[in-house]
């Protein structure tokens, strides 16, 4: 018997990750470059809070600004990459749309890849939404709220981006009768807590980015907001004691994200020593370990050098990163992408490779 049609479901699915793929990279990219934007103090580049629609979404008043200031060109560079971002999310869910059927003949009646449409409709919205969030990041002149909100929606959407690269990778696998790869025993819930501390400590810095209202060139919580509250020591904080909550809001918003940090630093190791001493040697394990060393270092390196710029891209860079390879292990190896079980896919990977 012939092997898989070409344009058929394995074709399409592979199309369908490789999109999958690069919309994660662009999401990825333009995270990285509002980061820029913050701390070159570009935010309101293309206009101050209360500019209406003339800060956003035009940009300074043009549709694209062709002359102007070096803050006004950095904000823009980030307002282009989430048009590509909308743009590459309106093709997923065009390819998830024409997915829904197989084009091999006999046609089936019944919808397949229903995971794809699903998946792409709620990365449809979720980058409307953050498109949303950072027309009222601007008109309210840089709010902590909405800067967090923000962040933490872009989070998201690169990990549900990056779900359905791999859910399409495993599918594709399947139809074309490679193997699967197994689930570690019992990982589900380390997983779960790990991506969720992690996404909370990404988020509660975002809220303390927020508080940033003068640059990042001197110290003090005054000058550099909460991101300075503790001075320049770290782990203690300001009278030298490790969590002194309760001195003032700023120094309480150090801390909670410190916090989170510890916890979700803490939960990210057991995740990779169970997932370890279980039998998994996937090279994802090796790659969260040394992520989270280096952002911690990061962290670190921010606090006792007095907020540099660099660092700062640096840190968020790297936490990005971070995020995406623990998500990736908890597709991989605790939700396999396939939605069951390698070995009950099994019958169905011989069947295929012996009619082939």
């Amino acid at each position: 018997m012939a092997g898989p049609v070409a344009g058929g479901g394995g074709e399409q699915l592979r199309r369908f990750r490789r999109l999958a793929d690069l919309t994660a990279l662009v999401t990825f990219l333009l995270i990285v470059v509002g980061g820029i934007v913050r701390v070159s103090e570009s935010g309101l580049g293309c206009g101050p809070g209360g500019s209406g629609t003339k800060g956003w979404p035009l940009c300074g008043g043009q549709v694209i600004p062709l002359v102007g200031n070096e803050n006004r060109v950095i904000e823009f560079s980030h307002r282009f990459l989430a048009t590509v971002v909308v743009v590459l999310i309106g093709l997923l869910c065009w390819r998830a749309f024409q997915m829904r059927r197989p084009q091999t003949p006999p046609p089936d009646k019944r919808e397949r890849n229903v995971w794809a449409f699903r998946g792409s409709l709620i990365a449809g919205v979720l980058v409307l939404a953050q498109a949303g969030l950072g027309g009222l990041t601007v008109e309210h002149s840089l709010a902590e709220e909405l800067v967090a909100a923000h962040l933490g929606t872009a989070m998201l959407l690169l990990g549900l981006v990056l779900w359905l690269g791999a859910k399409a990778r495993s599918e594709a696998s399947v139809e074309s009768g490679g193997a699967v790869s197994s689930s570690v025993r019992g990982l589900k819930p380390y997983a779960a807590t790990a991506a969720v501390l992690l996404l909370c400590a990404i988020v509660a810095g975002g809220y303390m980015a927020g508080t940033e209202e003068r640059g990042t060139g001197e110290v003090g919580p005054d000058v550099a907001g909460a991101h300075m509250a503790c001075g320049k020591m770290f782990p203690e904080c300001g009278s030298g004691k490790f969590l002194p909550f309760g001195n003032n809001r700023l120094t309480d918003i150090h801390l909670t994200h410190r916090v989170f940090v510890y916890t979700a630093t803490i939960a990210i190791i057991v995740l990779l020593l169970v997932a370890f001493a279980r039998g998994s040697r996937d090279r994802l394990l090796a790659l969260a370990a040394l992520l989270l060393f280096c952002q911690f270092m990061l962290g670190a390196l921010n606090v006792w050098l007095g907020e540099h710029g660099p660092l700062i891209v640096a840190h968020l860079t790297t936490g990005t990163l971070l995020w995406a390879t623990v998500i990736s292990i908890a597709y991989k190896l605790a939700w396999l992408p396939s939605g069951a079980p390698s070995r009950e896919r099994a019958p169905r990977a011989e069947a295929s490779a012996a009619a082939v």
